[in-house]
Order: structure tokens, then C-alpha cells, then sequence
């Protein structure tokens, strides 16, 4: 499962069957392997125990069910009535905005997979003389299921529910259809419920989720024959369970937090105004839209638009949005320890996430840097090539090898080795360090190899080693600076050439860690270890941000020779969320699932990109991993292209002459076929100019 899911469980009216089907899917969701939470905002008939504490009716039932499931009921009311009117008589004032509050609060707090929510009565269900239920349920974000008892009388009650979940942009996800009391037997009751399910799909175009026969055994006195009714029970709404799982349903949700149109419109005038966004004008900027809920592969809009995340947030969040592991992570740390120096002081997820990321990295890294970008690690790295070779009584070597078309960050030092004409620094030509700088490698990934590129480089680094500190490069994907793809066998002869002129070698891999390549990281390519390693964006998931500077044995050593320290240590160095969360992630990406994802969006952009080729306008198609490109003749025009994709339901983000995508590796196999029809649909008509 990609993320934490939030299901709704609503009625027609009061003995739908709610109770038992929120309970049959929490023991559903358990035998599924998934940790689920069932919650109850409101609960009325509530009796003292022993000790004077009222007890909710509803959460025995769910811990009958499920005892491994979290149980958690919001309001407890006396009397068995409407909630306002039970509200009323214990002196409790009931609020939508309160209700959702509170039901916020427990979903942040709990660490379940998926949380089942189950309502009160009907949809309309009064909290107040002005609010009903539905007001406080529908803030969550959550997907609703529909319960009805398939009886006479059924389809109206039905329907005027949907009209309703419809007219507020609530997301419906279907229907699980109910038998209270023991099934009729005569040929009419049968036709009614038949009638009734085909009617209700054909209407709505909605799916009946599931079907729950009237189960006996749940009333039986023995707690053995109840344990096998609820078995039934979930058995009979397994489906509901397999379809999040396969994240069929979460693609039909909706953001339901919806402000006035008025303050939407609001929001986004003042974001016009006064918020500078990045790679772009401070006035007359390009219009920002409204996002409001990440969820699996996608984003929603204030407007209700999922959208298929094309760019998995500029390429860091690889295991999607809001992953579980992730999440449960971040809670816990937060609950324990947020922040602390990292001077003078360590703990237990940054030791942890260093351990892990040498494990991981090729052979032969020592030791590990924490930052707070993938600007910043660069920056570190840079300061530990000069001061290594400072300490090696080479101060002469202060310069900085690479070559162009590279793209290493925003921060000066970072800018520095970027291509420093066809970059986005070269305003800064003035003030930035002068480095030096070799062809961009024409030798293509995939085709024969050429070595005449490295020649070039070679004849670059000999005429002029004795200034070299060190060479940066992008190993095999160069990414913002024109997303090029280059032959490993580039990279493997630079590493020789470094070697054989004392040169450290430095790699930078904050785009291509972690899979994206295919390989875990993209210098497994070439077999090649560097000295120094740079590493961010996808290290946390996407969840927050830290990056960190990994180097070997010797160059540490070097550094610290005669008491040397490194002259570095950002603020909120090793922050311990962020390291936790890290961790979290990093043990995802062990499992090695990744690999097929990969492969499986390596094979669809190949078979939807590559005839773009002939497109007119199209100079070039490129795929690498879960990388694919489209390199238009002209600069792409990044408003109407947009505009396209969001109407196609996709979200990417084109620059330069580069149309291209690095989704998460979860994207569904639907989504993914989307976001390439659409990246080819763009390019065959013209929708980039």
C-alpha cells in the first residue's frame, strides 16, 4: 500500500448495517496484512461501566471483530437518540469544525494503514439546529462507502444519499449493500434486492463494493462461532480491501477540504502579490495553482483535479505521497525528539540512517556529512576536495573540473560548476569561481562508445592538473542542466584519469540516487566508486528535506590530518526527523521492489516516447529508468503546455526544451499509461509551442 487511506462509512439511515460493515473491514483489512484504525466521531447509548466511564456499543463490536485493530470513539452520548438531541441532554455542545478537529487528531496520531470512519444514522444526521454529520466528515479527505440494507424502499434512500455526497464534491466510492434479517424466501423479496443492485449501478455508475448476507453466527453466545461469522463477514467485503491495496480506489478521491470561492481566489491573489516562487519573475509571474492533498502518485487541486505527478515533487519522492512506513517514521519522532544540535551531541536515527546509506552506497565510503540540501552537500563536497588537498600540501589545487551541460545546485560554490553558459547561472558569471570546464559527452547511453569525449576531458585535466582539486560530474544522467543521458564508459575512464592525475573524484548523485537510473545508484553503471559522494531529494521520500556528503576513508582522514576540521555544520544538521524518516525510507528501498517499478516505467516510456521521434518540432527521445524526455526543437511554451496536461489530468513541470517525466516508482500502471499518452499527445500536436 502507498499511503494512508481514509474511508467514510455512511448509511442510508440508522440499521443500515454501518457497525457491522465497518467492523467486517477492519478484520478484512487485518487478514489483508494492512494496520487499520476504526473510529466512531459520534456515539450515543452509551452505558457507565464499573467505574462511571461510558462505554461505546459500536467499539465492542469493532474490537469483537478485529482486538488487533486501533479503536477510538470521538464523543460518548448517554441516551440512544439523535446526537444532537443526546448532545442536549448530557450538556455537550456538538460543532462540525470540533467533531473534525478531534477526528483529525486521532487519524494524526494513529499509525494505521487505513482508517475506516463510521457515521451516525443518515448523511444529514442533525449535530445541531445548523450542522449535520456530514458537515463534520466532509474536511477529512476521505473516499465514502455507502451502506444500504438491499431491502423494499432501498433505492430512494440510496439515491438521495448519492445526489447529496454529489452535490457537495464528496467522493463516492461505491456501495456495499447489507441484509439485516434473515433472507426472505419468496421469489418476490429475491427479484426486489436484484431489481435494486442492477438499478443502483446502472443510475449511480457506481460499483456495489460488496454484498453482506444476514450472518446468524454473530449473535450466537459462544465467542468461537461469533470468531467465524466475523470471518464471513470480512470475507464478504474483502474486495473493498483488495481495491485499496491495488490503489483502484484512491484514484476516484477528492480533496474535500473547501474553503469559499471567495477565499480560494483570495488565497491565490496574494500568492500573485507577494510569493516568490522559484524560477520565476517576482512580478507578472506565471499563474500558480492551488494544491491542496498529495495522495499515492498524485496531487489534488483546490478544485477537486487529481492529478498524476509526472515530476514525484522535482524527483524526490520516489515512494509516493504520504507512504505509511513514512508517516508512522515522522509521528514517532516527532513524539519523541524533533530537533536537537548535532554539535557535540548525536542520536540514535542519524547513526542509524549513516549505517544504512554506507551498507548501501558502493564499497569503500567512510564516512558521512549530514546537510540540509543537495545545494548544500555539494558545497561540502567542494570544501572537502580543497581542504583535503590544502592538507596534502597542495594548496595550488583549487579548482574544480567538470563538464557542461551539468546542473549541481543554487548555492554559489553549486553554481559554480554548473554549465556556465547554457545554465540558469550564467548572471553570475562575474562573481562566481572560475572552474574549468571539458565538452558535455556526446557518447550516448545504450549506443556504441566513442572515446573521443574522454580524450578531450583527458587532454583538458593534463594541461592543467596541478590546479585541479577535483572533478565533479553527474554520473550518466546530467539532469536540470538538459537531462543527458551519457555512456558509462565516460565515467569509468574519468575515474581512471583522476586516479592517474591525483585528482578526487566527486559525484554527484542527488538526482540519480536511489534508483532512478535503474541501478540503486547511477555510478553502479561504470563499477566506479568515488571519493566523494553527494546525495538528497529522494533520501527522505519526498517528506523532508536532508542530503548528505559521503566520503572515504582517506579523504576524511586527510582532512583531519594535524587536528583539520572540516569548516561546515548547517543549523539543523542531522535533524532527527528528517534522519528517521530517511531510515524509513531507505528500508523501502531495500526490499528492492523499486527495481520493477523501474523497469516497468523504463518499458512504457520507451514504447510511448520513442515514436515521438518523427513528431514535428521534436528534436530528440531519450529513457533511462524511470527517466523519460522529450527534447523539443524550440523552447517549450511552459503555461500551454501545462494547461494540456492539467486538463488531461497530469502534472509536469517542462523547462528549456525539455519535456520530460521522473514520476514516483508507485504510479499505477493506469496512471503511468496517462501521463505517456499524454507526454505523446503534447508532442504529436503541437501543444509545446
Amino acid at each position: 500500500m502507498s499511503e494512508c487511506r481514509r474511508i467514510c462509512i455512511v448509511g442510508t439511515d440508522t440499521d443500515a448495517g454501518k457497525t457491522v460493515v465497518a467492523a467486517a473491514l477492519a478484520k478484512a483489512a487485518r487478514q489483508a496484512g494492512l494496520a487499520p484504525l476504526v473510529l466512531k466521531p459520534v456515539q450515543t447509548g452509551c452505558a457507565p461501566d464499573k467505574f462511571g466511564r461510558l462505554q461505546a456499543p459500536d467499539c465492542a463490536v469493532y474490537r469483537e471483530a478485529c482486538p488487533e485493530a486501533e479503536i477510538a470513539a470521538a464523543f460518548l452520548l448517554r441516551d440512544a437518540c439523535s446526537p444532537h438531541l443526546a448532545a442536549q441532554r448530557d450538556g455537550v455542545t456538538l460543532s462540525a469544525a470540533s467533531l473534525s478537529q478531534t477526528i483529525g487528531a486521532c487519524l494524526s496520531a494513529s499509525s494505521a494503514d487505513l482508517a475506516f470512519i463510521e457515521g451516525a444514522g443518515g448523511l444529514l444526521t442533525p449535530l445541531n439546529e445548523n450542522e449535520s454529520l456530514l458537515d463534520a466528515l466532509a474536511p477529512l479527505s476521505a473516499g465514502f462507502i455507502l451502506v444500504a440494507a438491499n431491502k423494499l424502499g432501498m433505492l430512494n434512500h440510496a439515491l438521495l444519499s448519492v445526489e447529496l455526497l454529489r452535490a457537495r464534491g464528496l467522493p463516492l466510492l461505491g456501495f456495499i449493500l447489507t441484509h439485516p434479517e434473515p433472507d426472505a424466501d419468496s421469489e418476490l423479496e429475491q427479484r426486489i434486492r436484484t431489481d435494486n443492485r442492477a438499478i443502483l449501478s446502472r443510475i449511480t455508475k457506481l460499483p456495489v463494493l460488496g454484498e453482506m448476507p444476514h450472518i446468524p453466527e454473530l449473535r450466537h453466545p459462544d465467542p468461537c462461532i461469533r470468531a467465524h461469522g466475523w470471518n464471513e463477514a470480512a470475507r464478504t467485503v474483502g474486495e473493498v480491501v483488495k481495491g485499496v491495496r491495488g490503489r483502484e480506489l484512491s484514484h476516484s478521491s477528492r480533496s474535500v477540504c473547501s474553503p469559499s470561492r471567495t477565499a480560494s481566489d483570495d488565497l491565490l491573489r496574494f500568492d500573485r502579490e507577494h510569493v516568490w516562487h522559484p524560477y520565476a519573475p517576482a512580478l507578472g509571474a506565471m499563474r500558480a495553482r492551488e494544491a491542496v492533498e498529495t495522495k499515492g502518485a498524485r496531487i489534488v487541486l483546490r478544485g477537486g483535479e487529481s492529478l498524476v505527478d509526472g515530476m514525484a515533487s522535482w524527483w524526490c519522492a520516489v515512494h509516493g505521497y504520504r507512504h505509511p512506513a513514512l508517516m508512522r517514521a515522522l509521528h514517532r519522532q516527532a513524539g519523541r525528539m524533533p530537533h536537537v544540535m548535532f554539535g557535540g551531541l548525536t542520536h540514535e536515527p542519524a547513526v542509524e540512517l549513516a549505517r544504512k546509506l554506507l551498507d548501501m552506497t558502493p564499497p569503500g565510503l567512510d564516512r558521512v556529512f549530514f546537510a540540509d540540501s543537495g545545494s548544500v552537500a555539494v558545497e561540502v563536497a567542494i570544501k572537502m576536495a580543497v581542504q583535503y588537498q590544502r592538507a596534502m600540501g597542495r594548496p595550488e589545487r583549487s579548482r574544480l573540473l567538470t563538464v557542461r551541460g551539468g546542473y549541481h545546485g543554487d548555492t554559489f560554490g553549486a553554481m559554480s560548476v554548473c554549465d556556465p553558459e547554457n545554465g540558469m547561472h550564467a548572471n553570475f558569471g562575474g562573481v562566481l569561481a572560475q572552474q574549468l570546464f571539458a565538452p558535455r559527452p556526446s557518447c550516448r547511453f545504450g549506443a556504441e562508445y566513442d572515446p573521443a569525449p574522454a580524450k578531450a576531458f583527458e587532454a583538458l585535466l593534463e594541461r592543467r592538473a596541478g590546479e585541479v582539486a577535483a572533478v565533479i560530474l553527474e554520473p550518466v544522467l546530467q539532469g536540470a542542466g538538459g537531462m543527458w543521458m551519457y555512456h558509462p564508459e565516460f565515467l569509468r575512464r574519468i575515474s581512471e584519469l583522476c586516479r592517474a592525475h591525483g585528482c578526487l573524484l566527486i559525484l554527484d548523485e542527488i538526482a540519480t540516487g536511489f534508483g532512478r537510473t535503474g541501478r540503486l545508484f547511477a555510478c553502479e553503471w561504470a563499477g566506479v566508486t568515488p571519493d566523494i559522494l553527494c546525495l538528497g531529494k529522494a533520501l527522505t521520500g519526498g517528506v523532508m528535506s536532508l542530503a548528505a556528503t559521503l566520503a572515504t576513508r582517506e579523504v576524511a582522514e586527510g582532512i583531519s590530518r594535524q587536528g583539520g576540521v572540516l569548516m561546515h555544520g548547517p543549523t539543523f544538521m542531522g535533524n532527527s526527523l528528517a534522519c528517521a524518516v530517511a531510515g524509513a525510507s531507505l528500508d523501502i528501498l531495500a526490499d528492492g521492489g523499486w527495481k520493477s517499478d523501474v523497469a516497468r516505467m523504463e518499458r512504457a516510456f520507451l514504447l510511448g516516447l520513442e515514436p515521438c521521434r518523427n513528431a514535428p518540432g521534436i528534436a530528440d527521445a531519450r529513457v533511462l529508468g524511470a527517466v523519460g524526455v522529450l527534447e523539443t526543437a524550440r523552447p517549450v511554451n511552459v503555461e500551454k503546455l501545462q494547461d494540456y496536461c492539467v486538463r488531461r489530468g497530469v502534472w509536469l513541470r517542462p523547462f528549456g526544451r525539455l519535456i520530460y517525466a521522473m514520476p514516483p516508482y508507485v504510479i499505477s500502471d493506469e496512471d503511468l499509461e496517462r501521463l505517456v499518452r499524454t507526454m505523446r499527445g503534447a508532442a504529436e500536436e503541437g501543444q509545446w509551442e
